[in-house]
């Protein structure tokens, strides 16, 4: 079982943003900025495109609907999407909010959050759902 599972499961706490029958969103604890979400599917697997084409359609969809309220509640220019996947074996989307391009680079230091924060944060985006 992957950390993600585990979270879904509710064994690992998290700031959830988003669920539905299907997919799960929640703030990443190490974020590139205010608002970053990883949107999971609730369905382990590892490679993404190992996700049948409705359900990689479906957490597009599900995507979209988080990247619309991160937009409404943290100030940014664009909600970027990226796909990794390699440090967690488990299907994941990024929504990073951006000023530009550069706010997506894995390699730029991490924005340091305390709870109270990831929790205004997490709520703020729940209530433009």
């Amino acid at each position: 079982m992957t950390i993600f599972s585990r979270i879904i499961a509710g064994e690992i706490p998290c700031y959830k943003v988003a669920e539905d029958d299907n997919y799960f969103a929640f703030l990443d604890i190490s974020p590139l900025a205010k608002g970053h979400t990883l949107v999971i599917p609730k369905r382990e697997v590892d490679y993404i495109f190992d996700l049948t084409d409705e359900e990689i359609a479906g957490m597009q969809v599900f995507a979209k609907k988080v990247a619309i309220a991160i937009k409404k509640a943290i100030p940014c220019v664009k909600v970027g999407q990226c796909v990794l996947g390699l440090e967690v074996p488990h299907a994941h989307i990024h929504l990073v909010p951006m000023q530009s391009e550069a706010d997506l680079r894995f390699t730029n230091p991490r924005v340091e959050l305390t709870k109270d924060e990831f929790e205004e944060i997490a709520k703020s985006i729940r209530e433009n759902l």
